[in-house]
């Protein structure tokens, strides 16, 4: 079978790789149908992460079932979440099914040697080795185009306004916007959908601040800074250190900051400061699995609208051409 490789930075193309097999009675083989480009993708395919390669691209994935459990019908529709998680394990039912026990550390489709032997969804075919926790059946009537980022990037905007919510029925956010790219579109989609009075939202891209104002947001052309004020919630999608410490400033006494990426390794805190004002930050991975069902059934009722985000389209075998070209939100799809 085909699958699409990262030999080396911007070198794209399609490898022959050995079909997989269902080995034990937990596995599906699922056929992707449509696969969005996640934040970190593009800056993969240009060789500005540390992620070493060739890299078997895709992780955000809608698929039909080809063959599984008695619980899935060969054709049935699925969201496949892109982290490996058994759903058994006392961290997976804690809801940290990005740290699962049962496989190897940070266990993910699409990331090469850093997320391990799981390949990528850019495939023909791809195994889920725990196929009844793992994957979501696709609501009747959803396109699968329109939620393959429900998989990684969707969940990760609402897990960066859901919990702050759940303590502040109806608090204001802001959002601020930068390398993190697509995400914290979604974490604005997100908290209108979840009840957040107002979402303000902070950025100089000219395409993801229209889009922003698109999804009901009030927009802010610019960097973070001290006059736009202070937020119960915040979000801070800059992926800088700079861009987090501002965000932290424009987080009122006691409120909630949660940042969506860093990949520096270090950054300076202003730690008496965020002391001296209660400050709750949140840094971490997403874990997607568990938000997957309730997401699908805002976007099935219309109040979570993830297509919004998607800035393009291109059919399955024009990947290799159409991943080099620069764009928010790519979704490839047969």
């Amino acid at each position: 079978m085909r699958s699409l490789v990262l030999e080396a930075p911007e070198q794209l193309a399609w490898h022959d790789v050995p079909e997989p097999q269902r080995q034990h009675e937990r596995e599906a083989i699922v056929r992707p149908l449509a696969v969005a480009t996640c934040g970190l993708d593009q800056p993969m395919i240009y060789g500005l992460t540390p992620f070493a390669m060739p890299i078997q691209l895709g992780h955000e994935c809608v698929a039909e079932v080809v063959d599984g459990p008695e619980t899935f019908q060969p054709g049935d529709k699925v969201v496949v979440p892109f982290q490996i998680s058994c759903g058994a394990c006392p961290r997976c039912q804690r809801g940290q099914t990005g740290n699962c026990a049962s496989v190897p550390a940070l266990s993910m489709y699409g990331f090469g040697p850093l997320g391990g032997d799981w390949g990528g969804m850019l495939s023909d075919l791809a195994l889920v080795p725990y196929a009844d926790a793992m994957l979501v059946p696709l609501p009747d009537g959803v396109d699968p185009t329109a939620v393959a980022s429900v998989a990684d990037n969707v969940p990760d905007g609402w897990r960066a306004v859901a919990p702050a919510l759940a303590q502040r029925p109806g608090a204001d956010v802001l959002v601020v916007g930068g390398l993190i790219g697509p995400i914290p579109l979604y974490a604005v989609d997100a908290a209108l959908a979840l009840g957040a009075t107002s979402v303000t939202y902070v950025d100089t891209d000219p395409g993801r601040l229209a889009v922003a104002e698109t999804l009901g947001a009030t927009v802010i052309d610019g960097q973070p800074d001290r006059s736009i004020g202070m937020w119960p919630v915040t979000v801070d999608g800059t992926g800088t250190p700079e861009g987090l410490v501002a965000t932290l400033r424009a987080t009122e006494w006691g409120g909630r900051c949660t940042s969506l990426g860093q990949l520096a390794e270090t950054g300076a805190l202003p730690l008496f400061e965020l002391y001296t004002r209660g400050v709750e930050l949140h840094i971490g991975r997403a874990m997607v699995r568990p938000s997957i069902p309730a997401i699908l059934d805002l976007v099935a009722a219309g109040r979570m609208r993830p297509q919004l985000v998607t800035s393009a389209t291109a059919g399955w075998d024009d990947a290799p051409y159409a991943l080099l070209e620069p764009t928010t939100k790519l979704v490839l799809h047969r």
